[in-house]
């Protein structure tokens, strides 16, 4: 499986365009691999991971055309992760063409949000036939703690550590020809149903893109910071879900909370993991 990460950054990106902090001005200043669009993925050119609201600058900055997505899996449908309006983008009401059928897999909690910001253009809410034709797009309900088939895909869904009192948010396991990847974004420290079901889903892990929000700023709920971040990977080690040669990305960064990229890198390559950025790809 070929990893592009799309964008890297916490929910106002980094640096945030209102903000003065000596990190936001350093970004700036550095330009390059410090500056982060909202959190995205893309698996193989064909597999989205979150229908987030900066496709459009990450396919025009990374010189990508996203016509050849054929499946999307929704984390969460938190703003920074989920805009309905792409619907529309990828549809005939943009003029769009090259876009094939689209497989949406999402929680019942992300298809209202996309419901309600089709309005008119999709009144019966999603799944619905008449809209799912209109945008040419199949929609999943999903869960967490469940395997299905995305296409080439075998997919896991577990359940996040994320605002759990007002939405299901989930992280998920991609596997492809042998090879597999953990997608860890949005959670703080994992539940113990979660880790019961990686522990019992015999996944070993080839790379692992974990939620590092917080950096180096003291713990908060529902993000991991760089401490935490460690304490889930040395439990992943302990319980063997990290297959030799395995490679670890701190992901959704906070311009609060964190260094440019450069200074980034030397401080937590000592740790044994490295900061994604924007455009970054990984053969999984």
């Amino acid at each position: 499986m070929r990893l592009q990460f799309l964008g890297t950054a916490a929910s106002e990106g980094y640096p945030d365009a209102f903000c003065d902090c000596a990190g936001c001005r350093s970004a700036r200043e550095a330009g390059g691999r410090s500056l982060r669009k909202r959190s995205s993925a893309l698996v193989d050119g064909e597999l989205l991971i979150d229908l987030g609201p900066d496709l459009m600058a990450a396919a025009q900055v990374h010189g990508l055309s996203l016509a050849g997505v054929r499946y999307c899996i929704q984390t969460h449908e938190h703003a920074d992760h989920l805009d309905p309006t792409n619907f529309l983008h990828r549809s005939a009401f943009s003029a769009a063409e090259g876009a094939g059928k689209l497989a949406y897999f999402a929680s019942r909690g992300a298809l209202d949000k996309v419901a309600a910001g089709l309005g008119r253009r999709a009144p019966n809410g999603l799944p619905d036939p008449a809209a799912e034709a209109a945008f040419d797009v199949s929609v999943h309900v999903i869960e967490p703690f469940q395997t299905f088939e995305v296409g080439p895909y075998r997919v896991t869904s577990v359940r996040a550590n994320h605002d759990p009192e007002r939405l299901v948010a989930m992280l998920f396991v991609v596997e492809r020809g042998g090879r597999v990847l953990f997608y860890a974004t949005d959670t703080g420290e994992l539940p113990e149903e979660t880790w019961r079901a990686l522990a019992g889903g015999g996944h070993r892990f080839d790379v692992v893109a974990l939620d590092h929000t917080f950096g180096f700023a003291a713990p908060r709920a529902g993000h991991l910071n760089a401490e935490q971040f460690a304490g889930q990977l040395d439990r992943m080690r302990a319980l063997r879900l990290l297959n030799d040669g395995a490679r670890v990305y701190a992901h959704h960064i906070a311009h609060h909370s964190h260094p440019t990229h450069d200074e980034l890198v030397a401080r937590v390559r000592p740790r044994g993991y490295e900061p994604a950025y924007d455009g970054l790809v990984v053969e999984v």
